[in-house]
């Protein structure tokens, strides 16, 4: 058996699950989230806890087994605690500001940038060089921090651009210079 795909999910109390075939439905005090999951795995509800559940050994279905599990337990802490990423901006001159539609950007163009949030996702530039994307849908929230980023990665000679926070730039060294 899966080793992710055994363990039970725990449903906080204010979480309501509702099942429609193969379709789940999660609410929570963040939000709702609904996703359809794979026919061959099953998903039950007891006392608290959710349990995935598949037909057989079969590659495929072990492979759905671990998969459906995290994004069942995704989808609860989704709606619970959220999801955030941080993404900092170096570079002279580069800043973010919130709008309220969602950011402008300058990231050394010669025009300004906007990014626009979709709906359940919150953009904030808590500083100027720091942008928090914040929502319950992880995949969402991850597909839009790497939006954000890929407006102006950071490059290896001088480490300017957007980068997520914590990431490390491989620095290169640059001319070496005539002789």
């Amino acid at each position: 058996m899966s080793r992710i795909g055994k363990l039970p999910v725990t449903v906080p109390s204010g979480v309501t699950i509702t099942q429609n075939g193969n379709r789940m439905t999660v609410k929570g005090p963040r939000g709702e989230l609904t996703r359809t999951l794979p026919e061959a795995i099953t998903v039950t509800l007891e006392n608290g806890t959710l349990s995935v559940t598949r037909p057989s050994d079969d590659p495929q279905h072990k492979a759905l087994h671990g998969l459906t599990r995290t994004l069942v337990a995704n989808m609860v802490d989704g709606v619970t605690k959220g999801f955030q990423k941080t993404l900092e901006i170096v570079g002279v001159g580069y800043k973010a500001e919130n709008r309220p539609f969602g950011l402008q950007m300058s990231l050394g163009f010669s025009h300004p940038v906007e990014v626009r949030a979709p709906a359940g996702i919150k953009l904030n530039a808590t500083n100027p060089t720091t942008v928090v994307v914040d929502g319950a849908d992880k995949e969402v929230v991850g597909q839009i921090a790497a939006e954000i980023r890929s407006l102006r990665p950071p490059e290896p000679y001088k480490g300017k651009g957007v980068k997520y926070q914590g990431e490390t730039i491989r620095r290169k060294a640059g001319k070496a210079g005539g002789k």
